[in-house]
């Protein structure tokens, strides 16, 4: 009885380690990620051009060296290993931005760094996944008390990095960052689980789990970039097109994405429970409508209160595809955790790439207005690309 009670706990104290070594890591990058370009504006004082480059380096790295990285674990690598890993190239990156003001220096040193620590947190939710199915959790709810962490921790992050930037300097707020993946490195030295490998599958079992060849992950990845792509031009042109229509509203913007991210949380929760009922592939699919009936009316209103009451819609939709989109990828992949958060999360990436790309060219030459009709044909896409993925894989019904 007390050997059952001491695993009990012992496996609490385990999940209790990946909830808040992912709320901090979290809040690492939110510390980092709101305030890049003002530093590299007025720090390191290069021009437009410049921080465009590095921002899409700084992606493009990302996504390389993340995904090699989740090859490497899903095959031999210890999660726990690599994760440490991460968050020491998460202080080495804080650090050389700390210190540094030279531009060259940042898109070489520091990009390296900071491609190597983007692999923390799909590293943290393989193992989590990994350590849930080893354990008999509910695989599909503890993944979306992770992800609400994420979520949690950019309400939080973004207002904070500002703050410190503000009144104490970049310097001061990089160094907060780098004390934030020290802690985040204690957490996991001390208390995550050392998961070995299983044995290697055979090749012909290999085979069919190349990624691009399995057809409903091309279709989930696809309408995922098409979704992200949407939700980013959303992120970045919004407040520029809120100053055009409602200039006297400046604090809109905040408050829109503010009230977005408080449904984010509930939705995120609520989904992972209702997959054992409904299947990710009708959440996903009810998700994108909620994202279609939100760019229809960001299309066709003007009036602030009818914004505030569409932010419903925005926060299911993007609350629900957060949280289901890689459990999704995860059932579709079995076997393969690592590479297939990380695919999720790469997804992300490419979409801030496009997002970035499509914003500044469609918002010169055809306005503000385009870019939600553009979004709308993005998210309809992607519902038709999530209608026809077949066999839809429900979560599995676990006793916590």
């Amino acid at each position: 009885m007390e050997e059952k009670t001491a695993i009990k706990q012992k496996t609490y104290i385990i999940l209790g380690s990946f909830l808040v070594a992912a709320f901090i890591i979290g809040i690492a990058g939110a510390l980092q990620a709101p305030t890049l370009s003002r530093y590299l504006a007025e720090d390191v004082k290069v021009n437009p051009y410049q921080v465009g480059l590095f921002y899409s380096i700084n992606a493009i790295a990302g996504i390389v060296v993340s995904f090699l990285l989740a090859q490497y674990s899903d095959n031999k690598g210890i999660r726990r290993n690599i994760i440490l890993f991460c968050c020491l190239m998460g202080i080495g990156n804080c650090i050389t931005f700390a210190f540094s003001r030279q531009y060259l220096i940042l898109v070489t040193v520091g990009i390296f760094f900071s491609a190597l620590t983007s692999a923390a947190m799909p590293q943290i939710f393989a193992s989590a996944r990994e350590y849930t199915d080893q354990t008999g959790r509910n695989v599909v709810v503890f993944n979306g008390i992770l992800r609400a962490q994420l979520s949690l921790a950019w309400v939080i992050g973004p207002p904070l990095s500002f703050a410190l930037a503000v009144n104490y300097g970049f310097t001061t707020m990089y160094l907060s960052a780098a004390a934030m993946f020290f802690v985040a490195l204690l957490i996991v030295f001390l208390f995550f689980p050392a998961i070995r490998r299983p044995a290697p599958v055979s090749k012909q079992q290999e085979q069919k789990e190349k990624i691009f060849s399995n057809r409903n992950v091309l279709l989930l990845f696809i309408a995922s970039i098409s979704m992200g792509t949407a939700n980013m031009i959303y992120i970045i042109d919004m407040p520029l097109y809120i100053d055009s229509i409602l200039p006297d509203s400046s604090s809109l913007p905040g408050h829109l994405m503010g009230i977005a991210a408080a449904i984010e949380i509930p939705a995120m929760l609520v989904a992972s429970m209702q997959v054992p009922r409904f299947g990710n592939k009708n959440l996903i699919c009810f998700a994108v409508i909620c994202g279609i009936i939100f760019y229809i009316g960001m299309i066709f209103t003007q009036n602030e209160l009818m914004l505030i009451a569409l932010q419903l819609f925005n926060g299911l939709f993007i609350g629900i595809v957060a949280s289901i989109g890689l459990i999704y990828f995860q059932d579709l992949l079995p076997g393969r955790p690592g590479v297939a958060s990380t695919l999720f999360n790469n997804c992300m990436s490419c979409s801030i790439i496009l997002a970035g790309m499509l914003q500044g060219v469609i918002s010169a030459n055809f306005g503000h207005h385009v870019i939600y009709v553009i979004a709308l044909v993005m998210v309809s896409v992607s519902f038709v690309f999530c209608l026809i993925i077949d066999k839809p894989v429900r979560g599995k019904v676990q006793n916590s």
